[in-house]
């Protein structure tokens, strides 16, 4: 009890030291006017009882000095009335301003609030007296309450025991209770002699020992319930696991399971977990005020914890509601804002289409356009809503905005490099979806275009992304973009040698072309003999195609074609390099292309025999 009441004591001390701090410019400006009022009171008093004497002196006779007298009393009393007037007039304007210093009774309550000095003692240096000497006639267990009495003074109202003044009620005093001296006297007397008795009676052995009961009444019936909620939960489990099979079932959409019947039953027990936690926390809630309740010098505490929990909350709730104007403001900006770019992919749809054309503008361009519209839309709506965002004046919020910025700035360079790429590449046009091309090393169809980076899918079904940026800085080649109206001209080179008419072999060539499917007849193939070379003529065939993406089946079939033509026509294929003695060797035509009595050339020596 003495250590709780010193640490009660100590952290009353320092709220009033705040308190003290904020109220000592108003009531130091009062109280330094007072002592010039007190002043001119004490000079008027005295003059008032020297004329009084002097009045008692004269003789029926002097009624010319007497009515001076008189005039003069009646201009101190007048001073007077004026002075307390004053007096009233300047505590009313501090009533709003200024905070009482409390006098705390033994049970640590507030009894009064003490606003004025009385001689050389401030107003916390009173409250802190009457604190202490209240104590003090608590710790006396021979105290008499009816002995604490008020008596005047010359100018005061004190409350005395015995020889012990308990407080002095001055003028002041009395005009911040708007009462008289004598019922102010009269009023603190009374609450001070209640507080002394309530505190002897709380603090009775008896009281105490029913307390304790009490609070271990409640601390059982609080843990007989927790107790009562475990079972409860362990209960309800059991019956769920026993339906779930029957209650739960997959949640799905065509071929979309949105949440299986177990991924359920696991929302369910969070649900059931959180539920006993709250549960608990109400249970805290109204255990923990009862329990504080009881004894007296923890009543307060109840208050104080509750508002260290509830504090967070309502300062939560309360800045949700001061936001709530700039919410709505935000609300209206998005929604006005989601209206503009529905409009705006409407009309950049409808160009895609081709219903809407404008000069000079491709319908691919539209949808990469309005991604970039609608950018600056969103870029736009947010710096309307960064105002209304709550703390965005703050420094510290202005700090991490910066610190965002210098991250992205330092690591995104590479980031923002193929997205300028990937915007030349939209509006340059190079090649579009589905378009069969070779960047570098790749071959193969587009198969998806983004601000960073292009995909290739290559023949063998390999899906290879590129940079944007190293498309941008390489050489495109594009099968596809003239295929369909013009034609895709496909070519290979066969080396035949010398031996051979050149054209036989321009008929054989444009022979296989016209055999290969996918080749176009018209326009009609062609051949260019690109080069004389020391053992054989390069010959190039030259053919239309419009299925650009078929072009390695269109070259396999046109290779197995020139072979077929050219050992039907009796053409040997040597070339490149090939060396025979051909007298007396195999031909190297397949034998199902040779005649039926086919026979290889006897290997013939011829003798000169001229030397002989």
């Amino acid at each position: 009890m003495l250590a709780w009441s010193i640490a009660s004591y100590g952290q009353t001390d320092s709220l009033v030291q705040k308190n003290d701090s904020i109220n000592n410019i108003a009531l130091q400006e009062y109280n330094q006017k007072l002592v010039e009022v007190e002043q001119q009171r004490i000079a008027d008093s005295i003059k008032k009882v020297e004329l009084e004497s002097q009045l008692s002196k004269l003789k029926t006779t002097d009624n010319l000095q007497k009515e001076e007298l008189l005039q003069q009393l009646k201009s101190i009393e007048e001073n007077e009335k004026r002075r307390i007037e004053n007096k009233k007039a300047q505590i009313d304007s501090l009533r709003n301003s200024a905070k009482g210093y409390p006098v705390f009774g033994v049970m640590n309550d507030t009894l009064f609030l003490v606003y004025s000095k009385i001689g050389a003692s401030t107003p916390k240096e009173r409250a802190i007296n009457i604190s202490r000497k209240i104590e003090k006639l608590y710790e006396d267990d021979f105290l008499k309450t009816d002995s604490i009495l008020v008596l005047k003074s010359e100018n005061t109202y004190d409350i005395v025991y015995g020889e012990i003044i308990i407080m002095s009620i001055s003028e002041s005093d009395a005009i911040w209770y708007d009462k008289s001296m004598h019922e102010l006297a009269q009023s603190f007397k009374e609450t001070i002699k209640n507080s002394i008795v309530e505190a002897k009676n709380e603090n009775s052995w008896l009281r105490i020992i029913v307390r304790i009961g009490l609070v271990l009444l409640v601390i059982g019936i609080a843990w007989g319930l927790i107790w009562l909620i475990g079972k409860g939960r362990s209960r309800l489990l059991l019956f769920i696991n026993m339906k779930k099979d029957k209650w739960l079932k997959d949640l799905s959409y065509k071929d979309y399971t949105f949440m299986t019947a177990e991924q359920e039953m696991q929302v369910i027990l969070f649900i059931v977990k959180i539920f006993r936690w709250f549960i608990y926390a109400i249970l805290l809630y109204i255990t923990l005020p009862i329990i504080f309740s009881i004894f007296p010098f923890s009543r307060d505490w109840a208050n104080v914890l509750f508002q260290l929990v509830w504090s967070p909350f309502k300062s939560v709730l309360n800045a949700i509601w001061e936001y709530l104007p700039n919410l709505f403001s935000i609300l209206v900006i998005y929604l006005v804002m989601k209206y503009v770019i529905r409009f705006v992919r409407y009309i950049f749809h409808e160009i895609e289409a081709e219903k809407l054309k404008l000069s000079g503008f491709h319908a691919d361009w539209a949808m990469p356009t309005y991604s970039i519209v609608k950018f600056l839309l969103y870029a736009f709506m947010f710096v309307l809503i960064f105002p209304y965002l709550p703390g965005s004046d703050s420094n510290i919020f202005k700090g991490v905005s910066v610190f965002i910025g210098v991250l992205f700035s330092f690591g995104s360079s590479s980031l923002i490099t193929n997205m300028v790429a990937g915007l030349v590449i939209t509006y340059m046009r190079p090649f579009k979806i589905g378009d069969r091309i070779k960047i570098g090393d790749v071959t193969g169809d587009v198969v998806e275009k983004t601000l960073l980076v292009t995909r290739v899918r290559t023949i063998k079904n390999e899906v290879i992304t590129i940079p944007n940026s190293s498309v941008l800085n390489g050489n495109t080649t594009n099968y596809s973009v003239e295929a369909m109206e013009k034609g895709l001209i496909i070519h290979t080179t066969v080396t035949i040698g010398y031996d051979v008419p050149w054209k036989n072999m321009h008929k054989a060539l444009i022979d296989s072309a016209l055999r290969t499917d996918l080749i176009l007849d018209e326009p009609k193939p062609f051949v260019l003999q690109t080069s004389l070379d020391d053992f054989y003529v390069s010959y190039q065939i030259n053919a239309y195609i419009r299925e650009a993406g078929k072009q390695a089946l269109i070259y396999s079939n046109l290779h197995q074609n020139i072979q077929d033509v050219c050992n039907e026509m009796g053409i040997e294929i040597l070339s490149p390099h090939y060396r025979a003695a051909r007298d007396g060797n195999m031909t190297t035509i397949p034998a199902d292309y040779l005649p039926k009595d086919y026979k290889a050339p006897s290997f013939n020596v011829k003798l000169d025999d001229r030397n002989d």
